[in-house]
């Protein structure tokens, strides 16, 4: 099908170049800031110059606040040669230049000499600093990292910020060095005076440990540092001089300078204020040999204060990371002894996500966005919870609760850390469902707090939550688990019927509240087919459970609903509105008064709709149903004519021309997907609140539609726009901001990892699937779920013939049916040297594979297919 508009304003190779890490330098520097932390414990950002900046460690967003005078700073010399003492650190960007009143701030040692020369390698979870200097005989790499290893989500849970500096001598003599790390003691920050420093060898970790004096344990400001490395430091300094002005600092440069540092271990309590404490490590590099150096920033601050409560008394529980490690010299002792494994099953994780042969845009898109899961968005509660704000603001959470209808949007954590997804639907299902069905679309706060009404039932959320709840159960599998849900999630669906199809004829035509945080009135498909999705959805949990009326009804429904949307509501292009004011426009369901006020152009409508409009999330359900194989909820050829018109009409390639009286992210030159557009007119004089905004998660899950549908290059241009928004010279790459820094709804970038691989499992049918969008030729893409994780590949022979390949790198995967997407008339498959039988199916893109017997792939191992 042939799109309507528009001209891409990229080349194939800016699309279709296979994905590599992105290499940034120059002004592409300035806003740069990768969070550093483990899930649900905060983070340090490492700053595209080398700078440690927004220190978020205190159970809050922080930013715009550094970890003041933490650096690492190199004293180099030859035998001949002068001695050099540099930070390592690229010179001073230029968005940090105007400083506040006093000058640019000196926290981050922007006034001390700098290396000449820096580009910044992203490659979640690591991040590398390249730095190169023509006074410095040795060249310095910084990497950053923390563990992040699928479906180990404790080990992935660690507060620290690891680092590993390698100094390489390229040169022709010996080098002799000295390597200072520095930490400032703000445990009880923003109340950090009365700190003890003191230094500590413990289960293989060697440095300082830091805590509060002022603080009692049961405080929200109560907690602990350290700075350590699996290597003894050759000297430390507990505190730096205590003084007044600048004197502490100038004390420290000047014996850096000179390579050398006072030896003073002993412990120290500062009352007034807070120290600094630094570790030297002093080497010989001959010539064209590296050293490396790694040294650890942990934290630990255990007590989370719900700080958006109000009143005085707010909630207070622990941590979940507090419930595993005493303090952060605990965590510093399990790092000494599982430093070595944390870091080759984190480098196993990361080298194969990088060996996928994803475009550059998907790869960019894909593992810039799991950095969300190490921000201040991302909490987990003390029983193991997981929890989410939407986004995060300077100083606090935006949006509390792990909103149903944004992080509706999120395929991350379900396939990467299903156990954790798991959490959320118990908590949904237990604590937000009432007795009627009615779903609270936000938790409330501490865990196990009943609803009080504050929050209504948001039909994209609510009926999404059963859609994912089928989700869960395809990628790991656990019967017990969806039978203990199934009457909480029936009684979730047929809320609908109470609500929103108060006639029950499989189209909702009542007050729909929505994550635009409006209602809709009226049938619209954005909401349909999240309706459509989940009596599909729950028709095949029925199935499974043996609840046969159930899921009669359920499939006639569906099927009702699916005939009355396309009737209703297809106008040749797209899918629309039938706008209708309902009668119970200020009950239950109406989101107050915004709902009230009449449209200023069609008086007769309510304000805040899309009427006529091509509305981006106009199939969202449907993107869903592909993801889960749930079949088609409207008619084919529609929704392709609708995924073009979306595209045509939608997507901007300047938003130069673009009127946007609301929330501005996209414009100038910049190329983005809006929320809608009115093509034939008669948009309303108050259209819904966000209409003419560009939302990151949105593009996102439109693009991997699009992909899905085989609309691969128009895919692939919306996401290169949304990067290419983010290339560190306008936005930070690794914050895409919504309502909030680091908003959840970018998460919907993994879908697009799914719609390239056309990979789906379903533990349940021991059944895998996977048909790649590009390389078809050589094609390799790391694939994840509930049992373990993996590479799949595609490969052709010279002689027409193909190798595919499904690869454990850790844990299992056990199979019964594979379908690919290619076709064999003797296909031959074999895992540990032995022969599998098989019975082939023809399918319309490929083949289906029945295996004689069912087959456990085990870690390391390979199953092959010859084709």
């Amino acid at each position: 099908m042939k799109l309507q508009n528009s001209e891409i304003p990229y080349s194939y190779q800016d699309l279709f170049q296979r994905g590599r890490p992105m290499v940034y330098t120059g002004r592409q520097l300035d806003n740069i800031a990768f969070p550093l932390g483990g899930i649900g414990t905060g983070c340090i950002s490492f700053g595209g110059w080398g700078q440690f900046r927004d220190a978020e460690i205190w159970n809050l967003p922080n930013k715009g606040e550094p970890l003041p005078y933490a650096w690492f700073t190199l004293n180099a010399r030859t035998t001949d040669g002068p001695s050099v003492t540099k930070l390592l650190q690229g010179p001073v960007g230029s968005s940090d230049f105007t400083g506040s009143g006093s000058g640019v701030d000196r926290r981050n040692g922007a006034g001390l000499p700098h290396f000449a020369e820096a580009e910044f390698v992203g490659r979640f979870p690591y991040a590398e600093l390249r730095l190169r200097d023509p006074q410095v005989p040795l060249e310095v790499t910084v990497e950053a990292y923390n563990p992040f290893i699928p479906g180990n989500a404790d080990d992935s849970g660690l507060p620290a910020a690891m680092f590993t500096i390698a100094l390489k001598n390229g040169g022709n003599e010996s080098v002799k060095a000295v390597l200072y790390a520095n930490c400032p003691n703000l445990a009880g920050y923003p109340e950090a005076k009365g700190g003890r420093t003191e230094y500590v060898e413990r289960d293989g970790a060697y440095g300082l440990v830091m805590s509060t004096t002022r603080h009692e344990p049961e405080s929200p400001r109560y907690g602990s540092m350290a700075l350590v490395s699996p290597l003894r430091p050759c000297k430390v300094l507990a505190n730096w001089r205590r003084g007044t002005w600048f004197d502490s600092l100038h004390d420290f440069w000047d014996q850096a300078k000179e390579g050398e540092l006072r030896d003073e271990r002993g412990a120290t309590v500062n009352e007034d204020g807070f120290d600094v404490g630094s570790l030297a490590f002093e080497m010989e590099i001959p010539a064209g040999e590296t050293r490396q150096v790694p040294i650890w920033y942990v934290w630990h601050t255990p007590n989370f204060r719900k700080e958006w409560e109000k009143g005085e008394d707010k909630p207070i529980w622990r941590n979940y990371y507090a419930t595993l490690h005493a303090d952060a010299g605990a965590v510093a002792g399990y790092l000494g002894q599982h430093h070595q494994r944390l870091e080759e099953e984190t480098r196993l994780f990361a080298d194969s996500l990088f060996a996928s042969t994803l475009p550059t845009p998907v790869m960019d898109a894909v593992t810039s966005q799991l950095s969300i899961l190490k921000s201040t968005t991302c909490l987990r509660l003390e029983d193991g919870t997981f929890y989410g704000y939407e986004g995060c603001s300077t100083k606090g959470g935006c949006c509390e609760g792990t909103c149903t209808h944004v992080w509706n949007y999120a395929q991350a954590l379900p396939y990467l850390f299903p156990a954790l997804e798991r959490t959320v639907r118990d908590a949904e299902f237990t604590i937000c469902l009432g007795e009627d069905g009615h779903m609270t679309f936000r938790l409330p706060l501490p865990i196990g707090r009943k609803p009080d009404g504050t929050f209504h039932a948001a039909t994209d959320g609510q009926l999404g939550c059963v859609m994912k709840v089928y989700r869960e159960w395809l990628i790991h599998g656990d019967d017990a688990w969806l039978a203990g849900h199934w009457p909480r999630v029936k009684k979730a669906l047929e809320y609908a019927w109470q609500q929103w199809d108060k006639d029950k004829d499989g189209c909702m035509e009542g007050v729909q509240h929505n994550t635009y945080d409006i209602e809709f009135h009226g049938p619209n498909t954005m909401l349909g087919t999240f309706y459509l999705g989940a009596l599909r959805a729950a028709e095949e949990m029925a199935m499974q459970l043996d609840d046969l009326p159930a899921a009669e009804e359920y499939r006639r429904l569906f099927e009702q609903g699916q005939a009355l949307y396309d009737a209703l509501l297809f106008n040749g292009d797209y899918y629309v509105q039938d706008v209708r004011r309902g009668e119970d426009c200020d009950k239950q369901g109406c989101h107050g008064a915004t709902c009230t006020p009449s449209d200023t152009r069609f008086p007769e409508n309510p304000a805040y709709q899309y009427g006529d409009g091509c509305l981006s999330d106009q199939l969202i359900g449907q993107w869903y149903g592909r993801m889960l194989r749930l079949g088609d909820f409207l008619d084919a050829d529609n929704m392709r004519q609708t995924l073009t018109s979306i595209f045509a009409n939608n997507w901007k390639a300047s938003m130069r021309e673009h009127a946007n009286p609301q929330r501005i992210y996209a414009l100038n030159d910049e190329a983005g997907l809006l929320l809608c557009t009115w093509p034939r007119g008669n948009r309303p004089g108050l259209p819904f609140v966000y209409s003419d905004e560009v939302w990151c998660g949105i593009e996102y899950q439109v693009a991997s539609h699009l992909i899905f549908e085989g609309f691969v290059e128009e895919g692939l241009a919306i996401v290169k726009g949304v990067r290419d928004r983010h290339d560190g010279s306008r936005r930070n790459p690794w914050n895409e901001f919504e309502c909030g820094n680091h908003y959840a709804r970018s998460l919907a970038s993994y879908a697009l990892l799914l719609a390239v691989s056309d990979f789906f499992y379903s533990a349940p049918a021991q059944s895998l699937s996977f048909s790649p969008k590009v390389y078809k030729e050589n094609f390799a893409c790391f694939f994840s779920v509930d049992s373990g994780w993996g590479m799949l590949r595609q490969k052709a022979f010279e002689d027409e013939g193909y190798k595919v390949q499904v690869r454990m790198l850790r844990g299992k995967l056990t199979l019964a049916n594979l379908q690919v997407g290619l076709r064999a008339t003797e296909p031959m498959i074999s895992l540990r040297d032995s022969h599998i039988d098989y019975e082939a199916f023809p399918t319309e893109v490929g083949m289906v594979l029945r295996l004689a017997s069912t087959v456990t792939i085990e870690a390391g191992e390979t199953l092959e297919i010859i084709m």
